[in-house]
C-alpha cells in the first residue's frame, strides 16, 4: 500500500509540473497579435471622440501655429543665409 501511494505522490507531482509548464508557456505569436487587435478595438469602444466643429477647430488651430513657426523660421533662414553672404563678400574683400 505505501508503494502506490509514492506512486501517486511522483505521479501528482509530474501533472503539477506540467501544468505550471503549460501555465508559463506564452500563446503563439498570431495569438498575441489577435488578443492585442481584440484589446485595441476593445479600448476604442471607450474612447469619447470629438465632435466634428471641435475637430475642425482644433485643426484650424494647429494648422495657425504651424503656419507662424513656419514665417519664423522662414524669417531666421533668411536673416542667416544674409549674414552668411555679407561675412564671405567681407572675407573676399569684394
Amino acid at each position: 500500500m505505501a508503494k502506490s501511494d509514492k506512486d501517486l505522490e511522483i505521479k501528482g507531482k509530474e501533472s503539477e509540473k506540467k501544468e505550471k509548464k503549460e501555465k508559463g508557456k506564452k500563446p503563439g505569436f498570431f495569438a498575441r497579435i489577435g488578443i492585442r487587435l481584440k484589446e485595441t478595438f476593445s479600448e476604442l469602444k471607450r474612447v469619447t471622440w470629438p465632435t466634428l466643429p471641435k475637430a475642425l477647430k482644433s485643426t484650424g488651430i494647429v494648422l495657425a501655429f504651424v503656419a507662424v513657426f513656419l514665417v519664423i523660421i522662414t524669417a531666421v533662414n533668411i536673416g542667416f543665409t544674409e549674414l552668411l553672404q555679407l561675412l564671405t563678400d567681407l572675407g573676399t574683400g569684394a
